[in-house]
């Protein structure tokens, strides 16, 4: 009876640990919500660069009188 209670014990414990994450989560601090819009202003600035490009060289392609976009 004394072999079952360790065993029983023993394989909870090393399910346990199996299951566990061997990589901590990551730490939130309080710094999280401005990283994070400064993320997404990044990501919007990116875009309007992009139509920005875009649309200079549709004006440049104009004034050439080239028909390609």
């Amino acid at each position: 009876m004394r072999y079952v209670k360790y065993s029983t014990m023993t394989l909870s414990v090393m399910f346990i640990v199996g299951c566990s994450s061997s990589e901590p989560p990551p730490a939130k601090t309080v710094f999280e919500p401005m990283t994070r819009d400064m993320e997404r202003a990044r990501e919007v600035q990116k875009t309007v660069d992009d139509q920005a490009d875009k649309t200079r060289k549709e004006i440049e392609n104009q004034e050439r009188g080239d028909n390609r976009p």
